[in-house]
């Protein structure tokens, strides 16, 4: 007698729970305030990008920079 063999089971278990924005400034932190600015400039074959970001929160705070050049 011969056995088939069973079919695996390979689907992902996933287990979806939905939060409210309360929620989610509890396990964030919350953000107090936040600003952003950004540059994009292209003449000719240059291009210039660079953007700046700065965060407030219970936590902290939190900068960022970014820059890139590039040549077309």
């Amino acid at each position: 007698m011969r056995k088939e063999p069973r079919a695996m089971n390979v689907a992902p278990h996933i287990e979806a729970a939905e939060l409210t924005d309360a929620d989610l400034d509890q396990v964030s932190g919350g953000v107090a305030a936040a600003t952003s600015a950004g540059l994009h400039l292209q003449v000719a074959h240059l291009e210039v990008c660079a953007d700046a970001g700065a965060f407030v929160s219970a936590e902290g705070v939190a900068f960022g920079v970014n820059a890139h050049v590039g040549v077309n």
